[in-house]
């Protein structure tokens, strides 16, 4: 396998330059709306508070692109044209036997159990300001972030909205403008590089979230071989451990599709296998209708937390949902 920064040494030495110099800036600004410390543009973006994470995105994307075109905003108006490839009797997916359970706590990315702690508190804190709100666990217990992300599904009614959250939380985690910049000074000039260097960084800070995963070769639709420009997630903690599909499309799949294709320049496909939990990222490819129809519809997982309860809402045939997550029950 060819390692990301053995390609293209220019490209790698101008991405080190612009990290670099991402290090004498400050990473969040102090919002005068909030009143913390988060990624906001002074003067275009509003607070990043839940209640407003639409008109973060919608200024974010004029900021950098002038145009909040959104990927998926759409599907709902392609129903109409292309059909589920999902039978519709099929109700539950079983998934992999529990016996098989991965020992996730000490599966490590290639930084080491100590680095994956810092992503682990950065991103769960970084969450929670989103959301508004945050689990009691300690901050370095993985189930405090899935408490917390089945708390946001079930607070909000608006699936969309669910998804905004988790795309703002995602850009968040970068200096504001570095997303944009990347997008013109790699993604679009160098857009092979670009993506096998984001198989290789979601690998290293992403295994913490997702478990055991290694780069691998993607098929292109076009059929040509995308050499290193895939992510293979052999088993997914997150959707492990929150078995839930719903949690899996809308705050994992979606957010991230468009927080790569949209802040950072880079197409993005995600497919998950709800029988193996396994998950395919392929960089560069574009998501196409079928089968992100295929992701709204699919099956709830025979262990679902909620019991299937939030299954209309993630196909989006309700706005709200049938019953609220057992973390919410205390919730005024």
């Amino acid at each position: 396998m060819v390692h990301p920064y053995t390609l293209r040494p220019t490209a790698w030495i101008a991405f080190a330059v612009l990290i670099l110099s991402a290090g004498t800036m400050t990473v969040q600004s102090w919002c005068p709306t909030k009143k913390s410390f988060i990624g906001c543009y002074p003067g275009k973006i509003p607070s990043a508070s839940s209640t407003s994470a639409r008109h973060i995105l919608s200024a974010r994307k004029q900021y950098h692109y002038g145009s909040s075109t959104s990927l998926y905003g759409s599907m709902a108006n392609t129903t109409s044209v292309v059909a589920s490839t999902i039978p519709s009797s099929t109700r539950w997916v079983t998934g992999p036997d529990v016996a098989t359970k991965p020992d996730y706590d000490n599966i490590h990315g290639p930084l080491g159990s100590l680095m994956d702690n810092i992503f682990m508190r950065v991103f769960r804190r970084k969450l929670a300001e989103h959301v508004g709100f945050d689990s009691s666990l300690p901050q370095d217990d993985y189930l405090g972030l899935i408490e917390l992300t089945q708390a946001m599904n079930a607070r909000y009614s608006n699936r969309t909205e669910v998804q905004q959250i988790a795309q703002s939380t995602l850009f968040s985690l970068f200096p504001s403008w570095l997303p944009g910049q990347f997008a013109t000074l790699f993604s679009k000039p160098y857009p092979e590089f670009s993506s096998r260097m984001n198989a290789w960084a979601t690998r290293v800070g992403g295994t913490w979230l997702m478990g055991e995963c290694e780069i691998n070769d993607v098929v292109n639709k076009d059929g040509s071989i995308l050499k290193d420009q895939g992510l293979l997630v052999k088993r997914c903690r997150f959707l492990e451990e929150s078995g839930c599909a719903s949690i899996c499309v809308n705050s994992c799949k979606i957010p991230t599709q468009n927080f790569f294709m949209e802040d950072m320049g880079l197409p993005l496909t995600m497919t998950p296998d709800y029988e193996t939990y396994e998950c395919q990222f392929s960089f560069g490819v574009l998501p196409d209708t079928q089968g992100e129809l295929d992701a709204r519809n699919t099956p709830c997982l025979s262990r679902c937390p909620t019991a299937g309860s939030m299954r209309k809402w993630h196909s989006g045939e309700l706005q709200e949902k049938t019953s609220i997550c057992k973390f919410m029950e205390n919730e005024s």
